[in-house]
């Protein structure tokens, strides 16, 4: 089997098997029902067809299948934090902390010395409770113990075979949205083990992925005629480089480097040397044989040079550092390399009209006549402009323009139009927006509101959001569909239409969009966080914390309160032991909180060490209906099978994230994913999660998406999943690239 791809197989709730078997149903095997129940102490169960695949595999390919699961889910990591029994508080104090400091400061104080050396005096620390420095949270202790089998519910797993994989792979290629680091991680397995199919690729970022499995198999002539701009092949180059599909410039990355490295503590501070080694990281060099190929690729462009000029602009300083390193100027001397030559002569005289400059020119002397003309031949530009173009021109001029060209329109940017109006024209608004490579920051709203009346916003609002339902029930209407009736269910109507949202983390689970809501089931929320698997022992601080806000005031469960209203935290861990990681835990009360009163809690990490968040750091949030057990001997509190949620982060320039906010009243956790710089939870601005929140809660749902279809394409809503002819349930739209078919170009 190709574990690679039962690792993919379980974010779809499947387990894949390349061959299956039609032989006569057989007895169940001792070792198949080994299998299956230990996979139910997991929290999954097996459907009947899947069960009579397996029990036709051999013993060494369910070992496999079993080992993929434990490593998927954490398993052999160590899942032992600081204090033993934590949700019992140690009743230690900063007192605790300041007399153990002044007791290694001088001699003579009694106490017990600790491996790590520090001396920890009589009265102070309780250290029978600890499995490590209570004082500088070192590990001593570490095991292999987890709790398994209290999980409320299972998971069906499915089978998966090769037509399924090839489905998956076809919606991820042909995915009208940008893909997350969770769908291109999918993709780039499924190009290292199946042919490149014949599907309209409608994402840069996606040909990217593309482009590079060509390469590796030696295939670039192939690979090159995907390129169809200079700034595919910049966006390529610089993802081989950096590892990221949009082209955050150099400047972006060292600063973001140089301030996650900076520290409370000047003699941990390495901000300026890490911006000078981030500098010397990104600095370009090709071998000659890259870099024919790549003056190949710039040479065989379809467009014209005074057209790739233009796309070259707005990253003009990039691409001078392109052509040097690449010696694009020598190829360009070169036989057959006539058009490169002419791209580098027109590109180096500045020979070209940038478009957009001319649109603000036109802007500027209020000619909207000019500026529209232009505006209709960039249908995108225009669709990520309408507003603010509305605000100078005016409704009428705007949409009437804008109505010429919106058949022309991507459904995705049609949608965000949609989603997002009611927010943009709102004068008290205050919007979370993310800049390429940043962190999410809260902006006013626009100044030019204030020219027009309340009256006036509101019907453009309704306008925006006539012309888009109107040019998209006309896209529904145009596909032949003889169906009659359609399932939605329920709660595809709180799932959002995730554009131009990229998460960063990978989910190793079912995949989850951003802003899908879990219920509660029982009264304990259990966060975890776990980190510095396959690293060496050293000190590597994260920590893991949240925010309990109420309607006055607000209070943190972290390292410095280990025990407020409704939270206990199992002690701040800040180095990690040998290659197999180490844990903390934050028990949420929901009963103490409702008591108290309390709306909202918001799920936090941050990398306390100089740094950005480390690699392969993996934090979620457990439940139950039933109590969930702790360790009073280990501490130990972690069970796979009671996992709702997690994450694991991969790359990041990322100081600080919210992974999630629980609605007290409701009784559901919000998946977030909202980067924030900050090496502590205190410098997160609650007023972007609530911001961030407002944008997600603004998105169009799945179901209302769905729902537009119904009505276009005259389908009956029924309630009975068995009754109709379509059928969009949650297993569904576990399938997150599928979604994205929905939305008709």
């Amino acid at each position: 089997m190709k574990k690679e791809l039962l690792k993919i197989g379980i974010r779809y709730n499947a387990v894949y098997i390349r061959e299956t078997k039609n032989k006569k149903a057989l007895m169940l095997k001792e070792t198949t029902a080994n299998l299956v129940a230990n996979l139910v102490k997991l929290g999954y169960t097996v459907e009947e067809n899947l069960l009579l695949q397996l029990n036709q595999l051999t013993p060494r390919q369910l070992v496999e299948i079993y080992e993929t699961f434990t490593d998927v889910l954490q398993l052999k990591n160590n899942w032992t934090p600081l204090v033993k029994g934590w949700d019992i508080p140690t009743q230690e104090t900063r007192t605790d902390h300041w007399l153990t400091f002044i007791a290694n400061i001088f001699t003579g104080v009694k106490g017990e010395k600790l491996q790590c050396g520090h001396l920890i005096p009589e009265n102070t620390f309780p250290l029978e409770r600890y499995n490590g420095c209570p004082f500088c949270g070192t590990p001593f202790e570490t095991n292999g113990e987890i709790y398994t089998g209290q999980g409320t519910r299972l998971k069906v797993l499915k089978l998966w075979t090769d037509p399924e994989v090839q489905t998956a792979l076809s919606n991820l290629l042909h995915s009208k949205t940008a893909l997350d680091a969770t769908q291109a991680d999918s993709l780039r397995v499924f190009l290292k083990h199946y042919d490149l199919p014949e599907v309209e690729i409608t994402m840069k970022e996606t040909k990217m992925l593309v482009i590079d499995a060509l390469k590796e198999n030696g295939k670039a002539e192939e690979a090159g005629a995907l390129f169809t701009s200079p700034v595919d092949i910049m966006r390529y180059l610089w993802y081989k480089h950096t590892g990221f599909m949009q082209i955050i410039e150099p400047r972006v990355i060292a600063k973001r480097k140089r301030q996650n490295a900076y520290h409370f503590l000047q003699t941990a501070s390495v901000g300026v040397k890490s911006g000078s080694v981030a500098k010397r990281e990104l600095k370009l060099k090709y071998s000659r044989s890259e870099s024919r190929v790549i003056a190949k690729w710039l040479n065989d462009l379809p467009l014209s040079p005074g057209k790739s000029a233009e796309l070259m602009h707005p990253k003009r300083q990039m691409w001078v550092r392109f052509i040097r390193a690449l010696r694009l100027s020598e190829y360009s001397r070169q036989e057959g390399m006539e058009r490169l030559r002419e791209l580098m002569d027109v590109f180096y005289r500045k020979d070209y009209v940038v478009t957009t400059g001319l649109i603000e020119e036109y802007r500027l002397q209020n000619d909207a006549e000019n500026a529209f003309a232009l505006l209709k031949e960039r249908p995108g530009l225009f669709a990520r402009s309408l507003f603010a173009n509305m605000l100078w021109f005016g409704k009428d001029a705007a949409l009437t323009a804008f109505e010429e060209v919106a058949n022309q329109i991507p459904a995705r940017l049609l949608f965000t139009l949609n989603s997002y109006a009611a927010r943009y024209f709102d004068q008290d608004n205050r919007r979370a927006v993310k800049p390429l490579g940043g962190t999410v920051k809260v902006v006013n709203a626009n100044k030019f509101l204030g020219l027009y009346t309340k009256e006036q916003l509101a019907e453009m609002i309704g306008s925006v959001e006539d012309l888009v339902l109107r040019s998209m029930e006309e896209r529904y209407a145009s596909v032949n569909n003889d169906n009659k009736t359609i399932y939605i269910e329920p709660n595809l109507f709180y799932m959002p239409v995730l554009i131009g949202d990229r998460s960063e983390t990978v989910q190793d689970l079912p995949s989850a969009l951003t802003g899908m809501r879990f219920p509660v089931e029982g009264n304990k929320v259990r966060l975890f966080m776990q980190w510095g698997k396959g690293l060496p022992a050293q000190h590597l601080d994260m920590d893991l914390s949240c925010t309990i806000t109420y309607p006055d005031r607000t209070e943190i469960c972290n390292y410095a309160s280990l025990c407020v209203t409704g939270a206990k935290h199992s002690g701040d861990i800040r180095s990690i032991p040998h290659m197999i990681g180490t844990a903390e835990y934050i028990e949420i009360d929901m009963e103490r909180l409702e008591r108290a009163g309390a709306r909202y809690v918001s799920f936090t990490c941050n990398a306390y060490s100089s740094g950005a968040i480390v690699p392969n750091l993996v934090v979620g949030w457990m439940n139950s209906a039933h109590p969930m057990k702790i360790s009073q001997s280990t501490g130990v509190a972690y069970d796979p099978s009671c996992v709702q949620h997690q994450v694991r982060v991969t790359q990041t320039l990322s100081k600080g994230l919210v992974f999630g906010m629980l609605d007290v009243a409701k009784r559901e956790i919000v998946w977030l994913e909202l980067a924030f710089g900050g090496q502590t939870v205190m410098q997160l601005d609650l007023r972007g999660v609530d911001a961030m929140l407002a944008k997600l809660n603004a998105k169009t749902t799945v179901g209302n998406l769905l729902a537009l279809k119904a009505r276009a394409q005259q389908l009956e809503i029924v309630k009975d999943k068995e009754l109709a002819d379509e059928v969009y349930s949650r297993e569904w739209a576990m399938d997150i690239a599928g979604i994205t078919q929905l939305l008709i170009d």
